[in-house]
């Protein structure tokens, strides 16, 4: 069994402490997301956009970045190439 210590000033701080299992963890966080169900038209649309990125991706199309921040600015600036 393995001890862990926290100092309670910490624990004060913080506002508690919660210990549980990993599975359990990650359970917790796929239920945090929301899921959407689209049908009819909406549901078709983004078939079709999906089906666009998939394509525009194996033509080598698009554009890496660590944030949607950043991949705006790539975005713009390659358009001001064009």
């Amino acid at each position: 069994m393995a001890t862990l210590t926290i100092q309670k000033e910490r624990i004060k701080n913080e506002g508690g402490v919660v210990v549980l299992p990993l599975k359990k963890y990650h359970e917790l966080c796929a239920m945090a997301v929301p899921t959407y169900y689209l049908k009819g038209k909406a549901a078709k649309n983004l078939d079709k956009l999906v089906q666009e990125g998939l394509k525009e991706y194996k033509r080598g199309e698009t554009i890496y970045a660590h944030s949607l921040k950043e991949a705006l600015k790539l975005y713009g600036s390659k358009d001001n190439k064009n």
